[in-house]
């Protein structure tokens, strides 16, 4: 008898290891995409010679998919193939296959398949296999296609007015205001201006690609361009740049590249320059980096997804597009050239220079935003604008002058209506002083929060407060640490806000952010404070603020260590690297809604001025 028992437990384990050693099925999973963020997941499997598998839905018996956070499902596992028919369920030999329709919130989606394959009367134990596919969008049409392109030369021309790309605009009309030695000379250099810029975003793009391509999305990040846009360096580099181009066109010096520069560029005549052509070239390139950006980063997670083509399409669609505008602009003052030249194109330069001084102030700015350093607050920031601009006012009606201006400036219609449309312009600014939101300047100005004095009357936001309240978080111990726009409150973690969300019951709105993101200031600017939006914000909601662009260096415990070895130390790169697992997202502004378990109940949300639907947005996620 006891003999008979070891037979059977050495069979049986015997059995089990089998089952253990070799794989009963080597599967494949691919994701079809239907729009609006929903997939089907379709899972085919080879199943080894002399083992069956059964079909899904068979209590106990049948495979069952397990999917990673982010990712839901929308119905039950389904058979695809025909299995035959045995004692009233589906079983499988050969090979299988079964379909998932889910959603999908980020760029991947995660699971495990597990199942039991059965041998004659023995089945084994469980078996899994972990998948991970990209949730990329349905393969383009030709219509499509074209589709994408279209938005893309329409985000190309719409950049052009952007906070951190309109100041380059009079940069390029004052540097190639000089021109050429020939017209031709000079249509060849805004050319190559225009060239050179569109390079300079397609190719370094598509070096990018090509290594995701080869190695993988995980070994790619964005950190270079979150870098460029809201690391101090750059910032006060293009800073400086704006202040020497400023002093040269007031006439403290001229500006010119060293001759060895422009003769090592090129020997030939007509192309003498080009250093200088590239350097402007380049330099709008990098100063744009804070709007453009995020549109950059979304042709990387494109990439990342498994696209190749469609986002070096799209990519030089916009570059194009973007490039075209200073192209034109720079091929203009090559045609000046053939005008009599005068003190009409002094004057120009000396109005070039104060819009250079004001504009160049928003560089400086987003490192004293990012670094905390508290020097260019708001209203130091707006008490700067109105000196520059009541100068450049009083310029224009020649009260002023400078030492190589002549003598004697008759005021024409064109400088009195330039004068009156600056002095208004003026005149808009000095409310601000007090507090007046200046919603038509919220991507330049630092936040309104930064500014130590606001007028009762400009405090939105504030009146639901109770007396014993103020505006300063660190006198009332209810409110969450960070002071946000409005007389908003809000936490600088996922963790204290999920925390907060459990004791009041209240979902947490997680705002992805950046001191540097100047698309972020104008949401909070026009959509924060609609009547429609503020009080759901204020009344309804847990705020989760998330910087990616904060240099604030963490206690060692915080640190994260990425997967190829990189030690993440200050807020800001912690922050970008958990919003891109989680969330799928590297740009902002983007916003979402978990609820108090960390579950994500609205779809990510990104920058968009209707406020009537941001209200809408947020009704969907309040329980």
């Amino acid at each position: 008898m006891r003999s008979k028992l070891l037979t059977t437990l050495t069979l049986l384990l015997a059995g089990i290891a089998l089952f253990a050693q070799t794989p009963s099925a080597t599967w494949k999973v691919k994701a079809s995409a239907e729009g609006d963020g929903t997939y089907v997941l379709e899972f085919s499997a080879a199943i080894a010679d002399g083992y069956h598998i059964y079909g899904a839905g068979v209590p106990f018996q049948g495979p069952e998919v397990e999917l990673a956070q982010g990712v839901t499902p929308e119905g039950p596992l389904e058979n695809v193939s025909e299995g035959v028919e045995e004692d009233g369920h589906t079983v499988f030999y050969d090979k299988a296959a079964y379909r998932q329709k889910v959603r999908a919130e980020g760029n991947e989606i995660q699971g495990n398949i597990t199942w039991i394959a059965c041998r004659e009367q023995e089945c084994g134990m469980p078996e899994d296999y972990a998948f991970s596919v990209p949730a990329k969008p349905a393969r383009n049409s030709a219509g499509g296609l074209w589709a994408l392109i279209l938005e893309a030369i329409l985000w190309g021309f719409a950049m052009l007015l952007t906070p951190c790309v309109f100041p380059m605009v009079p940069m390029t009309v004052s540097f190639f205001l000089k021109g050429s030695s020939s017209a031709a000379a000079g249509r060849f250099k805004a050319f190559m201006y225009g060239l050179f810029i569109v390079l300079l975003y397609t190719v370094p793009i598509s070096v990018i690609i090509l290594l995701t391509r080869l190695i993988g999305g995980e070994a790619v990040t964005v950190d270079i361009f979150n870098w460029i846009a809201t690391h101090w360096l750059p910032n006060l580099l293009f800073f400086v740049i704006f202040m020497v181009f400023a002093a040269s066109f007031f006439g403290a010096f001229e500006l010119q590249l060293p001759s060895s520069w422009t003769n090592k560029a090129d020997a030939g005549a007509d192309r003498k320059g080009l250093a200088g052509v590239f350097f402007m070239a380049l330099t709008l390139v990098l100063v744009s980096f804070s709007c453009t950006g995020p549109i950059v980063g979304t042709v990387l997670i494109k990439s990342t997804s498994g696209e190749f083509w469609a986002p070096m399409v799209t990519m030089l669609a916009f570059s194009v597009a973007f490039a075209l505008p200073f192209t034109l602009l720079a091929l203009f003052p090559s045609l000046l050239t053939k005008l009599k030249s005068g003190s009409w194109l002094g004057g120009v330069k000396k109005v070039l220079g104060f819009i250079e001084l004001a504009l160049g102030l928003k560089f400086l700015s987003v490192a004293d935003q990012t670094y905390h350093w508290g020097i260019l607050d708001r209203e130091v920031y707006l008490a700067l604008w109105i000196v520059i601009f009541t100068l450049l006012g009083l310029y224009l009606l020649g009260l002023i002058h400078f030492k190589d201006d002549p003598e004697r400036r008759p005021l024409n219609l064109v400088k009195l209506t330039l004068a009156i449309v600056d002095l208004a312009f003026v005149v808009y600014l000095i409310p601000g002083m007090w507090g007046a939101p200046l919603k038509a300047l919220s991507g330049y100005l630092p936040p309104l929060e930064t500014q130590d004095f606001v007028l009762e009357r400009f405090q939105t936001g504030t009146a639901a407060m109770t007396e014993n309240e103020t505006d300063d978080p660190g006198t009332d111990a209810s409110l969450p640490p960070l002071r946000l726009p409005h007389g908003l409150y809000g936490y600088p973690s996922l963790d204290e806000a999920l925390a907060a969300s459990k004791e009041t019951g209240k979902p947490v709105f997680v705002d992805i952010t950046g001191h540097g993101c100047v698309n972020c200031r104008e949401m909070e600017a026009r959509v924060w404070s609609d009547p429609a939006v503020l009080p759901l914000l204020r009344d309804e909601f847990v705020i989760a603020v998330l910087y990616t662009d904060d240099k604030t260096k963490l206690p060692e415990e915080e640190w994260i260590t990425t997967e190829g070895g990189t030690v993440l130390k200050d807020i800001g790169r912690v922050n970008s690297y958990k919003i891109k697992q989680r969330f799928g997202v590297n740009g902002q502004p983007n916003y979402t809604v978990l609820n108090a378990d960390g579950e994500q109940i609205a779809p990510m949300r990104g920058y968009d001025l209707d406020a009537g639907a941001f209200a809408t947005w947020l009704r969907t996620a309040i329980p």
